[in-house]
């Protein structure tokens, strides 16, 4: 057994305890108030644990956001970390319980988890005063849950700097697989305008902006190709106002999955450019693919078997597989720069009431990624 891994492993009641402090500041997206104190409390565990630099990123709107700096000297290449500490839960949504090995909570999964087992990464590192030639940023943002607006230049800028990309997002159940693929995402949000009128008397003057939806609907699913990885979920639908009215207004919200980035200009092209159904409506489409596919190349393979080899030294099989949910990694992934994504502790229930991590693993998600680090800091 690894010397980081004992250390992590004699410290698992600590692991615990920062967990515990992170998850009890509950982080809403959209609630500054609490993600700032929650970030507050971030920044206190770095600084206890490692005293480098630290930036804070003041936003307005969102929670701010931290740059943590782990280095002993000046070397502009580095490594990148990636979290985020805003969760979809409301305060109060989830009670924070302990049943034996599992820990319950709002975040614990995803990704406060991924959160406390960077820092104690950080930690034993420094412990072990193992420095490198590279210095370890570790960036935590505040809006990943509601589409990273505030976050994606900033992830992309300091991804231009690294060498490459390690996100410790929730990892895949029931067995702790890392994530070397995930699906590309788009929003797009589509609005018809039709010709009101009454649907007795003058059924034949309207043109209903719900039948011209309706046309629309279909038309769009008729783009998705399960072969290829390609979804379309038209997910949200409202329009008109009285069922003997001829509805003027109606729109629809798209969600657009893929799994290669070359899909990505084809089928936003698809999309936006509609054809007409119904004569005397107006349809008006917005939205892009916001994030390329992490896609499983050569790179992201590298970076997996050098996990792998960690992990059966500590005595287990790290295995891999592929998510249809997005994360900021892809971001990294989408300009090239070597990523590799569901590091986070062995868990389940994201975004989920059963929401929980098991506490035995901090320890070795933690040696795990501290070790990947140390090999590629040298």
């Amino acid at each position: 057994m690894s010397q980081i891994l004992n250390y992590l492993k004699e410290n698992e009641s600590n692991i615990l305890d920062t967990l515990l402090r992170l998850t009890k500041a509950e982080s809403p997206s959209h609630n500054k108030v609490l993600v700032d104190q929650c970030g507050e409390i971030l920044r206190n565990e770095y600084e206890s644990f490692i005293g480098h630099e630290v930036e804070c990123i003041e936003k307005e709107s969102v929670g701010n956001q931290y740059k943590f700096t782990y280095s002993n000297n000046s070397e502009s290449e580095q490594l990148l970390v990636i979290g985020h500490m805003d969760t979809v839960w409301d305060e109060g949504a989830l009670p924070i319980k302990q049943d034996g090995d599992l820990l319950y909570g709002p975040g614990v999964f995803d990704m406060k988890g991924g959160l406390t087992i960077t820092l104690w990464a950080l930690k034993a590192l420094k412990e072990f005063n193992y420095f490198g030639s590279k210095k370890i940023v570790f960036l935590v943002t505040s809006d990943e849950e509601i589409g990273s607006a505030h976050s994606k230049d900033l992830i992309i800028q300091e991804a231009k700097r690294s060498r490459a990309v390690f996100v410790p997002e929730s990892s895949i159940e029931p067995d702790g697989a890392v994530k070397t693929e995930r699906k590309g995402a788009g929003k797009f949000l589509l609005k018809v305008e039709g010709i009101s009128s009454h649907a007795g008397i003058n059924a034949w003057d309207g043109a209903s902006a719900i039948e011209e939806l309706a046309y629309q609907i279909i038309d769009l699913k008729k783009l998705a190709n399960r072969d290829e990885g390609i979804s379309i979920n038209v997910g949200v639908v409202s329009g008109g106002t009285r069922s003997n009215v001829i509805a003027k207004e109606a729109v629809a919200e798209i969600d657009v999955r893929i799994t290669k980035k070359d899909q990505a200009e084809v089928i936003q092209n698809q999309i936006l450019n509609r054809p007409q159904f119904i004569a005397g409506t107006n349809i008006e489409i917005t939205g892009e693919i916001e994030r390329f596919p992490l896609e499983r190349n050569e790179q992201v393979v590298e970076l997996y078997e050098v996990f792998k080899e960690i992990a059966a030294n500590h005595g287990y099989d790290l295995k891999e597989g592929s998510s249809g949910g997005a994360s900021d990694g892809n971001f990294t992934s989408g300009i090239g720069v070597p990523t590799i994504d569901g590091l986070g502790p062995l868990g389940g229930g994201a975004h989920n009431e059963s929401e929980h991590v098991y506490i035995s693993n901090l320890p070795y998600r933690a040696a795990l990624l501290a070790e990947a680090l140390l090999k590629y800091m040298k």
